[in-house]
């Protein structure tokens, strides 16, 4: 048994790659692949319409805010989020917390300005900056809830006045949240809610409209929001997989199932690097992310050999980002407390070697 820890794309569950490669064959008795079906059929839209509903009941979604599923990644969206949101010469507020952050507001900073509120570069990210003060002259403040590099995360979001902005790239379905508190969520799909290909962006609609840019249709929320996020030919396969995940999500109980699973997975986890004398957390203690464990070892030289057990052991992708070194565990939504169990007894494994 190949046990997933990689990054992303994510970790499915093995019911939704069998219900899916059935449809690569025959999608719903059409005598068609999903690969090949229109987006316009019949078939297709029930999908879509599906998809919208289960994100919708799923996260508890208020009415007033529109759900869409888009092409470009988290990174289109650093882009789209200042053409929609900062009318010209206008200022934004972000939150500084690693790389795609960083990003984030490198594309923003080239509609506008850009007030970076806080920071924890100066510690190699392994913290989330605590008592931010967000300025209420900003059109928006964004933030990203979980760095997905340095293995820590946002559970609570920081307090202030104006609209709200979050990358949700790598938790999003992971744990409870209230939308209401925000103005805009975007997430890449490929961590926690299906492949690559989909974004999901959840905006309160009354946000839209005010920039008063000249926005590229295709960059624009509002066309899309009124073709159905069919405006151009959409990730058919990839909201398809997606709506099957969601499904599934929603069959285990729903996000507040998950998250509980997702804590025991965790701590786990943390328990052991904790106790174990080989090994330590690069996170702190207090922010680590239940979704990307980050550690090293006490002793650098020893991280190749056990390295070379690990894939022994059949856990795959457990390298760490070349920015932290050592080692991260991805533990998504549809990685089990059996592969939690197998990368622990490696680690126990590894020590009684050493003793």
């Amino acid at each position: 048994m190949k046990h997933n820890f990689g990054a992303g794309p994510c970790i499915l569950p093995q019911e939704v790659f069998q219900e899916a490669s059935q449809a690569v064959l025959n999608f719903n008795n059409t005598g068609l692949s999903i690969l090949e079906i229109s987006h316009r059929s019949k078939e297709f839209a029930e999908v879509a319409v599906e998809a919208e509903r289960l994100v919708r009941e799923l996260l508890n979604v208020p009415q007033n805010y529109s759900i869409l599923f888009l092409q470009g990644g988290a990174s289109q969206q650093f882009a789209m989020v200042p053409l929609n949101l900062l009318p010209e010469g206008g200022k934004a507020a972000y939150l500084d917390t690693g790389v795609w952050a960083t990003k984030a507001a490198k594309e923003a900073k080239k509609l506008g300005q850009v007030e970076i509120v806080a920071s924890s570069s100066d510690k190699n990210y392994s913290y989330i900056p605590k008592n931010i003060t967000v300025p209420t002259d900003v059109s928006y403040f964004h933030y990203t809830s979980n760095n997905t590099i340095y293995g820590t995360e946002v559970f609570e979001k920081p307090q202030t006045t104006v609209s709200t902005v979050v990358d949700m790239s790598s938790d999003i379905l992971s744990r409870v949240i209230d939308v209401s508190e925000f103005d805009l969520i975007y997430a890449g799909a490929q961590k926690n809610m299906g492949p690559a290909g989909v974004t999901l962006v959840i905006v309160k609609d009354e946000i839209l409209g005010k920039s008063g840019r000249i926005i590229p249709t295709m960059l624009e929320y509002e066309p899309h929001i009124k073709a159905g996020s069919m405006y151009n030919t959409p990730p058919v396969f990839s909201i398809y997989v997606s709506m099957l995940n969601l499904k599934w999500l929603k069959a285990k109980g729903g996000v507040s199932v998950i998250e509980q699973e997702n804590i025991i997975k965790a701590r786990t986890l943390y328990d052991e690097i904790d106790r174990n004398p080989f090994f330590k957390g690069t996170a702190a203690v207090e922010d680590r992310s239940r979704m990307n464990v980050t550690f090293v070892m006490e002793n650098p030289e020893l991280e190749a050999e056990f390295s070379a057990l690990a894939a022994e052991r059949n856990l795959i992708g457990i390298k760490g980002h070349r920015s932290v070194g050592g080692f991260r565990a991805s533990i998504y939504n549809a990685l089990t407390l059996t592969s939690i169990n197998a990368l622990v007894d490696t680690m126990r494994e590894f020590e009684e070697k050493h003793k």
